[in-house]
């Protein structure tokens, strides 16, 4: 439960960054989310000078790795959203399960405090790339309902977000690049083992581990608008995953659109900078009801990409 005071005292530290963003965001550092085991997860919150009401969780991870180095707005205020960048528990000290748990605890927080940060409880996007890719889409696909029985006032409301726009994130563990590859030793459930924990020790608990944390497998009639952008030259998270994911939006009905970056590996396309834009504009459509210029296609379509030119030596 979230101590009051603490919380208020949290918001009278408010700052105007005058380093990294721009100058009229407004920036509330270290707000705590959660508390257990003995460590206190938070989030900092960017606020426009002009909010447009809506909502975007920006979740820091990295192969299920999270801190607080690099911490910035990701843009998204600069389109009237007020954005809250999550840190979670880092693997292998916490598993992936719980730190989903724990990043539905954000979401249940954010919407219980709604009317403080000055947004609709109903108008809240998620996005991430990688790791923090596939934790917005366990966000869209799994929801804790509201207990309006508990004693803690944050479990009141619903852990649902209502749009996701990501990049190349993991979708199913089980079938990694083609069916079935996962019991040869490819995809995390192997290389990023500790992560999962000690469930994936047997073949039983891995495939309950990699069914269970598998957005694919949680899509439903119920599953908010999402808008994934992957490369298809990407080495770490192959371009299968995005197509599934949408094969099987399709299937029951809802949607999503995918953009495959042709060329492009895991991350660093010249690109980028317009398909944040574009997921903008996602948000803005589906969270606010603001037509792009250009329509959604609700589809997989493909664009080139160009490699950001190397940096040079020092």
């Amino acid at each position: 439960m979230v101590n009051p005071m603490s919380f208020r005292a949290c918001l009278l530290l408010a700052l105007t960054c005058t380093l990294g963003f721009a100058q009229d965001v407004t920036r509330v550092a270290d707000v705590i989310y959660a508390k257990h085991d003995g460590v206190a997860l938070t989030m900092d919150i960017f606020t426009p000078a002009k909010p447009n009401g809506a909502a975007v969780i920006k979740i820091i991870s990295g192969g299920w790795n999270s801190n607080h180095n690099g911490i910035n707005d990701g843009g998204w205020p600069k389109h009237g959203f007020t954005t809250f960048v999550v840190v979670h528990g880092t693997q292998p000290r916490f598993h992936i399960h719980e730190i989903v748990g724990d990043l539905q605890r954000s979401v249940r927080f954010i919407r219980a405090h709604a009317a403080k940060f000055g947004i609709d409880p109903d108008k809240i996007g998620v996005t991430g790339g990688s790791a923090g890719g596939h934790l917005s889409l366990m966000l869209g696909t799994r929801v804790l309902p509201a207990n309006p029985k508990s004693k803690d006032p944050v479990e009141h409301v619903s852990s649902a977000v209502n749009a996701v726009a990501c990049y190349y994130p993991p979708v199913d563990f089980l079938n990694w690049a083609k069916e079935g590859d996962s019991k040869e030793g490819a995809g995390p459930l192997t290389v990023r083992a500790p992560a999962f924990g000690p469930i994936v020790g047997t073949a039983e608990g891995r495939e309950r581990a990699g069914r269970d944390l598998s957005p694919l497998y949680w899509i439903s009639d119920k599953t908010p608008p999402t808008f994934i952008v992957q490369g298809d030259a990407d080495p770490l998270v192959p371009d299968s995953q995005a197509r599934r994911y949408h094969a099987r939006a399709q299937e029951v009905g809802v949607k999503s659109d995918v953009l495959i970056r042709l060329g492009a590996a895991h991350g660093g396309w010249v690109e980028m900078a317009e398909d944040n834009v574009r997921m903008a504009e996602w948000f803005a459509l589906h969270l606010l009801g603001k037509q792009p210029a250009q329509a959604f296609t609700y589809d997989v379509h493909s664009l080139p990409s160009t490699p950001a030119p190397a940096k040079a030596k020092k």
